[in-house]
């Protein structure tokens, strides 16, 4: 692990104009590195967390979309989400819509004010925002990028855990839902990609069938 004299000397440009949003930013690093102790005891590649992040938490991921009606019907009818609440901002244009995996009990307990709807959606890990720039319904095509297109990758997709694969896509193809992978194509078997309205990736996963991935 560098030290913290050796991470003071990383030849960043700036950093050695003290008071510089360079020379601060390293001396920041340098303190965390210094602070940070990792275990490889705990396992291979995972380390413990630092103390002062008790309590973080993978909140939300959020997906630009075209047509809120269709990602609707598609994330609640397909997929089984559930949406939590919504948040529109019709002086900036734009709405949000908060979907989630919930059970009965979860949505018996969802609150009636909306503020307190707000913070209860907000104290809820891994939710899906769905965010609708308006107008953008109206426009021919597709309006965003997948994050897999030729040229313009990055983002790739999201994943959600079923029972059985093998149902769970008997179904989509029911429903007419389009496969980007179905799960016996490829190298690797018992895994799909289906596409939601805007062409984002959805893996479809099974946890029992994911142990044939993890080296001993």
């Amino acid at each position: 692990m560098a030290t913290v004299a050796e991470l003071q000397a990383l030849p960043v440009r700036g950093a050695r104009e003290r008071g510089s949003e360079a020379w601060r930013l390293q001396g920041i690093l340098a303190f965390f590195f210094s602070q940070t102790r990792f275990s490889p005891s705990i396992h291979q590649g995972v380390s413990a967390p630092p103390p002062e992040t008790r309590g973080f938490g993978l909140q939300q991921t959020m997906l630009r979309i075209k047509d809120p009606e269709l990602s609707l019907r598609f994330y609640t009818g397909v997929l089984g989400m559930t949406l939590l609440t919504r948040l529109d901002f019709p002086e900036r244009d734009f709405s949000l819509y908060f979907l989630g995996f919930t059970s009965s009990s979860d949505t018996a307990a969802i609150p009636d004010d909306p503020a307190d709807r707000a913070e209860w959606v907000f104290n809820l890990p891994n939710t899906l925002e769905l965010t609708h720039n308006y107008g953008t319904e109206a426009e021919a095509g597709r309006v965003y990028s997948s994050g897999n297109d030729d040229g313009s990758k990055g983002f790739g997709h999201i994943g959600v855990s079923v029972p059985s694969v093998a149902a769970a896509c008997a179904r989509f193809e029911f429903l007419g839902v389009p496969f980007v992978k179905r799960p016996d194509a490829g190298s690797m078997k018992d895994i799909a990609f289906i596409a939601d309205p805007d062409g984002y990736w959805i893996e479809i996963i099974e946890p029992g069938k994911m142990r044939q991935f993890a080296s001993s």
